[in-house]
């Protein structure tokens, strides 16, 4: 099979889908389409590398939205139904706020535009999906409370991005989630894979609702839940 896979910009269930993709690429021809914001949190969580290392040639790129400008040539695809599922997770809750408003303005939201022209099933694995809370984990995080502002920051100084300024914050941006600064901390002030808990807005769960209405389109609670739809 062909297959379209889209990331966005969550920090939640990314990991989850990235291993969905990595069992999908031994067996189908998976195309990666990553948002702009998926982009930069894939490398926050230390997972870009992982998604680099397995893609490579025809209908198994790795498709950055940076790279297709405004017109996102590559989505052509999708309107002609060269694919036979187009799979978008983890879904921020923008994404889905332009799908169902019809916004097809981004590279993601563009594809499951042309999917749905093409006559592609798209499954849509949203991070928003149900009210009340939800833990989810954070990329690198500099605790002031535990740093104790070293003359010389063994943290920043084992940082390969230059991404830590030493006792104020670490710019997720430059990060490149490798965790040198987490084991080089001797006070351990840089925590990594810190888990909190958020609350769903009613909002985001109201447009994930809508996408049931969606023709064509599947809305699945989680990545792990695709593997065995794709296991042939």
């Amino acid at each position: 099979m062909k297959i379209g896979f889209g990331i966005t910009g969550a920090g939640h269930l990314l990991l989850e889908s990235v291993e969905l993709l990595e069992s999908l690429m031994t067996k189908h021809d998976v195309t990666v389409l990553l948002s702009a914001a998926g982009e930069e949190v894939l490398k926050m969580y230390g997972l870009y590398e992982r998604i680099a290392r397995i893609t490579g040639g025809y209908y198994n790129e790795l498709v950055k939205e940076k790279d297709q400008k405004f017109s996102f040539p590559i989505t052509g695809r999708f309107s002609l139904g060269k694919y036979d599922a187009f799979i978008v997770s983890p879904t921020t809750s923008n994404t889905i706020g332009k799908i169902v408003n019809g916004i097809a303005d981004t590279l993601i939201t563009n594809a499951v535009a042309q999917s749905g022209k093409g006559q592609i099933k798209t499954y849509i694995v949203p991070v928003d999906i149900e009210y009340g809370d939800v833990d989810t984990v954070l990329p690198s995080k500099l605790e002031l409370g535990l740093c104790q502002k070293c003359d010389i920051c063994e943290a920043a100084s084992s940082c390969p991005g230059d991404a830590i300024t030493p006792g104020i914050e670490i710019d997720l941006l430059k990060c490149e989630g490798c965790g040198a600064c987490a084991v080089s901390c001797p006070f351990h002030a840089i925590s990594a894979g810190k888990v909190i808990t958020i609350h769903m807005r009613d909002i985001d769960i109201e447009n994930t609702n809508k996408l049931h209405q969606f023709i064509g389109v599947e809305v699945v609670e989680h990545p792990s839940k695709l593997i065995e739809r794709f296991e042939f």
